[in-house]
């Protein structure tokens, strides 16, 4: 297996390793058909065996302090994607991802890495195994129909509606709604 920098003519196999990994996870329905591109620097590596993407990992990082990651005060980079192919996971990829990506931050002055993660049980496990502690937890609210949400566009009828909710009764949410996650944030201090 080999690590090194995405190239623009890996995207197909991109977007590829990315849905399949997302699909046995909390995250299947958000589904890309192209990569996103970033306004801030990142760092996005490949791994890559027999020509074949198996692994992905793209992190997001701040010239200035708190510009979107919010753990510390001090430079941070934020996990945009990270997914190992189905076929190819329990073979320590996603770590060898982050181990270089790692390196990579330190020597752009980054301290830390955030992560947001929806409620799968295993991906926490496994951000605990590498040295995170969590940060925190809000919850993602998809909204069938108008359902209490409301537009102040004149004809724009809500029909699927995805929030974030901040609020304290998260039970409430999670009773009145039938799709709700619970999306937890971790971090590391890299430096």
């Amino acid at each position: 297996m080999e690590i090194r920098s995405y190239q623009q003519e890996d995207e197909r196999e991109w977007v590829r390793c990315r849905v399949l990994s997302f699909l046995d996870t909390a995250y299947y329905d958000i589904v890309l058909t192209k990569k996103e591109t970033y306004t801030n620097p990142a760092i996005e590596l490949v791994a890559v065996e027999d020509n074949k993407i198996i692994g992905i990992l793209d992190i997001e990082y701040e010239q200035k302090a708190m510009t979107f990651c919010t753990a510390d005060k001090a430079l941070g980079g934020m996990i945009t994607h990270l997914a190992v192919h189905p076929d190819y996971r329990r073979q320590g990829i996603g770590q060898a991802l982050l181990v270089e990506a790692q390196k990579q931050l330190i020597e752009k002055q980054v301290v830390y890495i955030e992560a947001w993660v929806r409620d799968d049980l295993w991906v926490h496990q496994w951000y605990l195994a590498q040295q995170f502690s969590k940060l925190g937890t809000y919850l993602h609210v998809y909204i069938e129909g108008s359902n209490g949400i409301s537009s102040e566009i004149e004809g724009l009828i809500p029909v699927h509606t995805f929030c974030q909710y901040v609020g304290k009764d998260n039970e409430k949410m999670k009773k009145k709604y039938k799709r709700v996650y619970e999306c937890t944030g971790f971090y590391k201090v890299i430096q």
